[in-house]
């Protein structure tokens, strides 16, 4: 039976507890476990109408499931003459100054114009490193973040990139310009985040045992009337991470209609955030490199009409 672009609904009845991806790997034979665990992970998965997004959320006691399968997507990808702003390249590893208003990879919604496609028209070969639909990419900017991110060239940079990231040895700082003013002049969000459980494309603050670790530190470096211009390093990756935890002060980043004002602050038809610096020890280096993309023009032309 095909499955793909279908909604499933379920009641687990079972005496014994289990865990909700082995539980729908059983019922859904046709689909494999980590294909599942990918579903959960991205918010397709509700028990008794609750967005769920651990494998290992255990099952244990009478419940509805619903899981969405979308439809598949071709595995072959085909590279777009996209323009790219390449910061540094060696054979290992591409850093790209990503534009505001470009998706790193495809997803539901935006199969063409990625920066995926842009990367393959640069260098084919990348094709297929790290997963079919995502090769070469190991980590991501929101789409109408700007700022610097680095991708694998071949698999064994891939799995060192991983490990960097994992290990929590890379530093990435944004800039970003809030509405408000943080309750101090620095400071440090430590505060869990989890899928919004009421819209799976939104992120939400965990509380209690919910949710993944998430980490930011911020430091003022402008106070303006209304809008405080920050520098935030994360600790963490996960996806919004900045932009919730902005919010989660009170201090919304400019322009960002998800998690902050329905209408921008300021004359700017994007997010006001930035990736502007990496620090990041490359594959048969020895010590961190550190790597900075300034603020594009519409970001800085914002600036100067605060003063």
């Amino acid at each position: 039976m095909d499955l793909t672009g279908e909604r499933y609904e379920f009641s687990f009845l079972k005496d014994t507890s289990v865990r909700l991806d082995k539980y729908l790997a059983e019922i859904l034979v046709s689909q494999s476990r980590s294909r599942i665990q990918d579903l959960i992970k991205t918010g397709f998965v509700k028990v008794d109408g609750i967005i769920v997004n651990k494998p290992s959320f255990t099952l244990s006691h009478p419940c509805a499931i619903e899981i969405e399968i979308p439809l598949a997507q071709p595995g072959e990808l085909v590279p777009e003459n996209i323009p790219l702003d390449i910061v540094y390249e060696d054979e290992n590893v591409i850093i790209v100054n990503k534009s505001a208003g470009i998706v790193v990879h495809p997803a539901h919604g935006h199969q063409t114009g990625t920066l995926v496609h842009a990367l393959l028209a640069h260098n084919p070969f990348l094709q297929g490193i790290g997963g079919i639909q995502r090769p070469g990419i190991v980590h991501r900017l929101d789409r109408d973040t700007s700022g610097l991110i680095v991708v694998a060239k071949n698999e064994k940079t891939h799995r060192w990139l991983q490990d960097q990231f994992k290990l929590r040895k890379v530093i990435k700082t944004y800039i970003a310009l809030v509405d408000g003013h943080p309750p101090t002049p620095t400071g440090r969000i430590e505060v869990g985040i989890q899928r919004d459980p009421h819209d799976r494309k939104k992120m939400a603050i965990a509380y209690g045992e919910n949710g993944r670790t998430a980490i930011s530190e911020y430091n003022t470096i402008r106070s303006f009337k209304n809008h405080t211009l920050l520098e935030v390093r994360i600790l963490t990756g996960r996806t919004h991470q900045i932009r919730v935890h902005m919010a989660y002060l009170g201090c919304p980043v400019v322009g960002d209609t998800t998690y902050g004002h329905k209408h921008s602050s300021l004359p700017l038809n994007r997010q006001f955030l930035h990736a502007r610096l990496i620090s990041i020890t490359l594959p048969d280096q020895q010590e961190q490199r550190e790597f900075i993309a300034e603020l594009p023009v519409e970001l800085q032309d914002v600036i100067d009409n605060l003063f």
